[in-house]
């Protein structure tokens, strides 16, 4: 049998990005669970302290004067996580320009039920932390994250019981709740600014994005600009992280040539190639021109923002995420089932558990029920409750917070057992909630 004549629709070809994205969050999911478990064993046996030593060892970057010098567990939060939040900025403009972000009654949805899953677990946790005072306040962001690897994981369990729809919607959840915890780190996250630092900043961006003004597509110019943002954000006050976010909104979203275009040129180009390739008398260099060509017309056919995404993202899902969870998810068990009656740990867990699934369920309904929005083909709401408990998997996110408000204080290892016991526990009643799901009949596509 030969090769399928079966057509490609359009909706294929629109969708066949996002499922390749939700594969590899998926498979990234699995192997984030597993670095988080070995980090666990490792900070509870025998080597623990190695586990630490491992994370506090200096590493000096740079020359003299210019050298940047900070443990290791540093350079993975503020350096390579930098990398994870690019590829959110990125993930965040593509929504807003071609995805479920970019017109109202699409995003109503997803938007609503991310504020409603961001609101309702901030004031939990401010509920029973807040009348203990102190320190232990500067986590009431904490529970408001999702971890989009782990929820993706999870639905991919579920194989053909969850519907495209309910993947579209969970991700986009997921994508506008990294959006609000951006915002929030940039706001609220940030030490004594400094503004010579700043004002370098400004000037770098004001150059980034002169130079998607002048469209100039070329990633290095991006890469360079970008490293020297990082370290003006990073001297300013404000988290490094937020430079990754700000360097994605300036890659350039646009093509170079259109669709139509690029076809009838790629075609005069092949057809050159296949007459060179015939021809008794050529040179190495004219038998490869047409091909230099033709890949310098597939380049000015892609968008910069949807190559750079394309190329990072493996990077991210199956190195730069599970490094953080082995760097940080390394949480001493000792004080046992006690630990998670202490404020802290119970916020969080009550934030992520209780106020996810409440406040993404009311808010969804809220927006539906007012006419702004309507659930996605083949989603009912028992499907809808299923996929609110896995916003409560916050674990990646909600681990950067944790840090961030606590540093090396004490509460900071509370945090970090109110996540971990929170994620496993949204996570294991999402998948049974869902598993007992009736699936949904999908109607068949027209002849």
């Amino acid at each position: 049998m030969g090769p399928s004549t079966e057509p490609i629709e359009p909706i294929d070809r629109l969708l066949a990005p996002f499922r390749d994205f939700t594969q590899r969050a998926a498979s990234g999911g699995v192997l984030l669970i597993g670095a988080a478990i070995v980090a666990l064993v490792w900070a509870n046996s025998a080597f623990a302290d190695s586990y630490a030593g491992l994370w506090a060892t200096p590493l000096t970057v740079g020359i003299g004067d210019l050298a940047i010098s900070k443990p290791l567990l540093l350079w993975i939060n503020d350096g390579l996580m930098a990398v994870f939040f690019f590829v959110v900025g990125l993930e965040i403009k593509r929504e807003a320009l071609v995805g479920e972000l970019a017109s109202v009654r699409t995003a109503a949805l997803p938007i609503a039920a991310a504020l409603g899953g961001a609101v309702l677990p901030a004031a939990i946790f401010l509920g029973i932390v807040g009348t203990s005072g102190g320190e232990a306040v500067r986590g009431w962001a904490i529970p408001m994250a999702t971890d989009i690897a782990f929820a993706l994981g999870v639905l991919a369990l579920l194989g053909r019981r969850v519907a495209l729809g309910l993947r579209v919607f969970v991700t986009a959840l997921a994508i506008v709740d990294d959006l609000v915890a951006v915002l929030i780190i940039a706001l609220f996250y940030t030490s004594d600014l400094s503004t010579v630092a700043l004002a370098a900043a400004g000037a770098i961006l004001a150059c980034l994005i002169g130079a998607n003004r002048l469209g100039v597509r070329h990633p290095l110019v991006y890469g360079v600009l970008g490293i020297a943002l990082w370290v003006a954000f990073l001297q300013s006050g404000i988290h490094a992280t937020v430079a990754g976010v700000l360097l994605a909104l300036t890659v350039p979203a646009r093509v170079r040539i259109d669709p139509v275009d690029f076809a009838r040129r790629a075609r005069g180009l092949l057809s050159e190639f296949a007459d060179r390739s015939e021809a008794d008398d050529h040179s190495i260099d004219d038998h490869h021109a047409a091909l230099w060509d033709l890949e310098t017309l597939t380049e000015h056919a892609q968008a910069p923002m949807l190559r750079m995404e394309h190329a990072l993202q493996p990077w991210v899902t199956f190195a730069i995420i599970p490094l953080f969870a082995l760097a940080n998810a390394g949480v001493s068990l000792g004080g046992g089932l006690a630990s998670m009656t202490e404020p802290v740990a119970l916020g969080v867990l009550l934030g992520l558990v209780v106020g996810k699934q409440v406040g993404i369920t009311l808010a969804a309904w809220a927006v539906v029920r007012s006419g702004w929005a309507s659930l996605p083909g083949g989603v009912t709401w028992r499907h809808i409750y299923g996929a609110s408990w896995l916003g409560g998997i916050g674990f990646t996110m909600s681990l950067f917070i944790a840090d961030l408000g606590y540093g090396d204080g004490p509460e900071l290892m509370l945090a970090k057992i109110g996540i971990l016991a929170a994620s496993i526990i949204a996570g294991a009643g999402g998948y049974l909630i869902l598993r007992s799901t009736p699936v949904q009949s999908q109607p068949e596509p027209p002849d």
